[in-house]
């Protein structure tokens, strides 16, 4: 058939791969470079970290599962993590994206020691009472008064404790000594 339209015959991709690699997949690996991680499919390097990135790692092996192209399971056998770790931080993908593996984390505020409370409790203290005294008055454990102290958001009031008068030593010791 001379003349009719040849169509081309797909190619397949053989999973080559530089020496030295740890395979991921068919067609993924990875390699330790110096103080970098890179990441290859086939013959080409698709991403690269440091060894200490560990967000970095955690957001491109969680990018992996998302878009399909490694299981869970290729993860943990690859990298030696644990499958808690990579389904958490494939949740933790899904639910923000990249960003979520570079932005620090919300920190909690604490639900008994509110502004109010706070503000009650250094009256307290000021009038000379004693943290547990102030506990038992508001509701809140001692400890976490401690922790409120200890951080600076409380401060203790400074005890007005007169000076004691030693009494005279007795003549009798006096002389023993």
């Amino acid at each position: 058939m001379i003349g009719a339209s040849m169509v081309p015959m797909p190619q397949v991709q053989l999973p080559l791969f530089p020496s030295g690699t740890t395979s991921i997949t068919p067609e993924l690996a990875f390699e330790r470079r110096d103080n970098q991680v890179v990441y290859f499919n086939g013959h080409l390097p698709v991403f690269t970290h440091g060894v200490e990135d560990l967000g970095s790692f955690r957001m491109f092996t969680s990018q992996l599962v998302v878009n399909g192209t490694a299981s869970q399971g290729e993860i943990v056998k690859a990298f030696g993590v644990p499958l808690v770790t990579v389904k958490r931080g494939v949740k933790r993908y899904r639910q923000g994206g990249a960003k979520l593996f570079f932005t620090p984390p919300v920190k909690r505020t604490g639900h008994k020691l509110t502004p109010e409370r706070l503000e009650q409790a250094q009256q307290l203290l000021d009038e000379g009472r004693s943290v547990p005294e102030v506990s038992r008055e508001l509701g809140v454990l001692a400890s976490t008064l401690h922790k409120a102290i200890g951080d600076g958001r409380l401060r203790r009031a400074l005890k007005k404790n007169p000076r004691r008068l030693r009494k005279p030593a007795s003549p009798l010791r006096a002389s023993v000594a």
